[in-house]
């Protein structure tokens, strides 16, 4: 709900991919979501009906209008201290409850469920805001903290994403290690739209595309001083993304690009735009300093265009060898792979040992055990 009318993210996406499985399972699926005055409960048939105004994007309506269709459409609604009696009334006997996107990960909610005999299933994504709280948004590290410690006491299934996820979350789990299972995020490969990109998109001359929010993690910094070391015979570099937080002095950098920069930043490029960039790059940059995923190299070497990546665990558990892995300590390697790369320019789609991750796969998993 906070999402519509937004490009959708790595976390949106994976809790849309649920929705839609949920849809097509054979048992019923309810929605619970928090409004301002309290709770709000939908029926499969209330999914069915807010389900399409969440697929992201403009074509979800306004904020408001989508918030009319969910009350119109809920099947219970009440205050927060009701919601346990909500939830028996209403769920039927042999639910789960299952939260797929760290929101609302609450001790109302965790509780309400114990209290109706609801068993509890969370995703964890990563524990990113733990292990390197310098790059997070003010304030943020504490709440993410406090809902790890809830789902470490309440949770009776966790998912995760990664052996590299699970491993990292259980060091943090102060309380107890509830049971889990790993299973990996399915791919969906976007059909490139070339004519959905902006002008002077892609660029007529060798480039790489970095794709992510512009935020610490992601570690831009790092790229935009690869370039300017490279100088006037740098290739191209695209930044795909919206810019993030805390991240003022990359942002000033931006900001200072002139007409004539080898560096170009864009945002609000849809699934097609980006693919059709991508496709057209001699090399996808991923210098990021953690990943709880790294979907966009997944996605990046399914598509056989080469990716390089910093040196991080997760990577090698899906891609093994595809990617150039080059730590950003060392700027010469990362210099060096990029004239290489730039050299060969655009290359056609190669293939490799590589089965993509599917969807199916990963709710053959999660599904046979939530």
């Amino acid at each position: 709900m906070r999402r519509v009318g937004r490009v959708l993210t790595g976390v949106d996406r994976v809790e849309l991919a649920y929705l839609r499985a949920l849809q097509d399972a054979p048992e019923p699926v309810f929605g619970l979501i928090r409004s301002k005055l309290g709770y709000i409960l939908l029926d499969p048939q209330g999914v069915a009906t807010v389900a399409p105004l969440l697929s992201g994007g403009s074509d979800s309506g306004d904020t408001a209008s989508v918030w009319w269709t969910v009350r119109r459409a809920a099947v219970a609604r009440g205050v927060p201290f009701a919601l346990p009696r909500m939830l028996r009334r209403r769920l039927p006997v042999g639910t789960v409850y299952l939260n797929t996107g760290h929101s609302n990960v609450t001790d109302r909610v965790l509780r309400a469920m114990k209290r109706a005999d609801i068993p509890i299933t969370v995703f964890i994504h990563d524990v990113i805001p733990l292990e390197f709280p310098e790059y997070q948004r003010d304030g943020s590290v504490a709440p993410f903290r406090a809902m790890i410690d809830r789902v470490s006491a309440h949770a009776d299934l966790i998912i995760y994403n990664s052996t590299d996820t699970r491993t990292r979350a259980e060091v943090q789990m102060v309380r107890r290690v509830p049971p889990s299972i790993v299973a990996h995020l399915g791919t969906d490969i976007a059909a490139p739209r070339p004519t959905e990109l902006p002008d002077g998109l892609p660029p007529n001359a060798p480039y790489f595309v970095t794709p992510g929010t512009i935020e610490p993690r992601k570690n831009h910094a790092f790229l935009l001083d690869l370039w300017d070391e490279m100088g006037t015979d740098a290739p191209g570099l695209v930044l795909a993304g919206s810019r993030g937080w805390k991240n003022e002095a990359v942002f000033a950098r931006l900001d200072a690009l002139g007409a004539d920069s080898k560096v170009r930043e864009v945002s609000g490029l849809s699934d097609g735009a980006l693919a059709a960039l991508i496709n057209g790059a001699a090399g996808v940059l991923l210098p990021s300093h953690a990943e709880g995923f790294g979907l966009p190299a997944v996605e990046a070497a399914a598509r056989g265009v080469p990716v390089v990546v910093n040196t991080l665990d997760v990577y090698a558990e899906f891609l093994g060898d595809i990617p150039i892995y080059a730590s950003v300590s060392d700027r010469y390697l990362w210099i060096e792979t990029i004239n290489t790369l730039a050299k060969a320019g655009h290359r056609t789609q190669q293939e490799h040992q590589f089965e993509l991750p599917s969807w199916d796969a990963h709710f053959k998993t999660v599904l046979r055990l939530t």
